[in-house]
């Protein structure tokens, strides 16, 4: 009986359709077959020459990545990238409110940066910060749970989009520029203790005009802090071009007594190298050094902004097709035999099922309870009473 059973399949085996479809099926099988040792495990790349100011010799022009390297760096960008496209859904559902700037075009400055640095070392920002937030280690899921202000956010649901911390990020700072001194501040923490420590402290091209800026750059020369001051230029300062804000857009050159450097901020390896040399120089007790970061936001300065009445939506589409941080890399792996188109498909579905189910947390987390607005005002202090509306209300504040 088996005998015959396999007589009737081969014969049914040879028809054309079902000859096809075992083609078909070997081919999957191939495919799936496909090891690790078929690829290649690192390529040497090519980049942009930095412009530098004050320096007699830059970064390197070429860069080695490792397959491993590669594929956790476009792992990272994607799912910063689908992070931000899920929180522009969430809020035009109106699940997540008030103030919100998305970071989608930036990722390969986040990334880039932290390839190039240690988990000691400190960071501050301004208020796009989703990036920074998740790179510095913040889970996705405590990410879009802090922007529905709900319990399981990164900030107890009290912060917000401008308002996320983790340890050696410092935000996320809703006022334009503030943050620059404060990250001087803790340059000078890392010198006084003598960590070998550094922080890289990040703006954006419409703060690079403010005085307060200058003044920090004045100081940070006189004491040599370890400092980098990283403008992330996107080409507009809420609705304003560069060109109609400022009489010079060399903002690397701005610190004048401070050395600079322009990077490609849309090529992670470039920042990456680039944040590498500027590390150094900093640990090594030369003081701070200022890096421009010419990149790109695809999104308006913040959701109340549809970003296309002071740019066309052609000039948007020319730099998704060109310039784009997530395709340059993807080519650049795929190219070299880095990886393949299949292996970053796979990346790329598991990424969407992780934001799929932050989201699903993120709409369903309750929100804090109201006996808890005053709670963690201060660190480490004995409870207080705090005043409400009006003063026949109070709040409790614990550490």
């Amino acid at each position: 009986m088996r005998k015959m059973l396999l007589a009737m399949l081969s014969r049914v085996l040879q028809t054309p359709a079902a000859a096809a479809a075992a083609g078909k099926t070997a081919s999957r099988v191939m495919v799936a077959s496909r090891n690790y040792a078929d690829f290649a495990n690192e390529a040497t790349f090519e980049m942009k020459k930095c412009d530098l100011h004050r320096l007699e010799e830059g970064p390197s022009t070429t860069a080695v990545m490792t397959r491993e390297e590669g594929l956790q760096y476009y792992k990272t960008m994607q799912t910063i990238r689908r992070m931000e496209l899920k929180a522009d859904q969430l809020y035009k559902q109106k699940i997540i409110r008030g103030f919100c700037h998305l970071y989608d075009g930036q990722e390969a400055c986040c990334v880039g940066i932290e390839a190039a640095i240690k988990p000691t070392d400190h960071v501050i920002t301004a208020y796009r910060a989703h990036g920074f937030t998740y790179t510095r280690g913040v889970p996705v899921r405590e990410i879009l749970t802090e922007l529905t202000g709900r319990k399981g956010g990164c900030a107890k649901g009290k912060g917000g989009s401008m308002h996320m911390y983790t340890k050696n990020f410092y935000g996320g700072n809703g006022i334009v520029g503030a943050q620059v001194p404060l990250g001087a501040g803790i340059a000078l923490a890392c010198k006084y203790f003598g960590k070998n420590e550094i922080c890289l402290t990040l703006y954006g091209d419409g703060a690079a005009n403010q005085g307060q800026i200058f003044e920090t750059f004045n100081m940070a020369a006189l004491w040599k802090l370890p400092c980098i001051f990283i403008c992330e230029n996107n080409r507009y300062g809420m609705g304003t071009s560069v060109e109609r804000a400022a009489a010079s857009t060399d903002y690397y050159r701005r610190g004048d007594f401070i050395p600079g450097l322009r990077v490609d901020g849309m090529d992670v390896l470039c920042v990456r190298e680039a944040t590498k040399f500027a590390a150094e120089h900093c640990r090594s007790g030369k003081g701070p050094i200022v890096m421009e970061l010419q990149t790109y936001r695809y999104h308006g300065h913040s959701m109340s902004d549809p970003g296309i009445s002071y740019r066309t939506r052609e000039e948007i589409q020319e730099v998704r097709s060109k310039s784009d941080p997530i395709t340059l890399l993807k080519d650049r792996m795929v190219n070299n035999n880095l990886a393949s188109i299949e292996e970053l498909k796979d990346i790329d579905v598991a990424v969407r099922k992780e934001i799929e189910e932050a989201a699903q947390f993120a709409t369903t987390d309750p929100e804090p309870p109201l006996e808890e607005l005053c709670q963690h005002i201060y660190f480490n202090e004995p409870p207080f009473e705090v005043r409400g509306p009006n003063q026949w209300i109070s709040y409790k504040s614990t550490s």
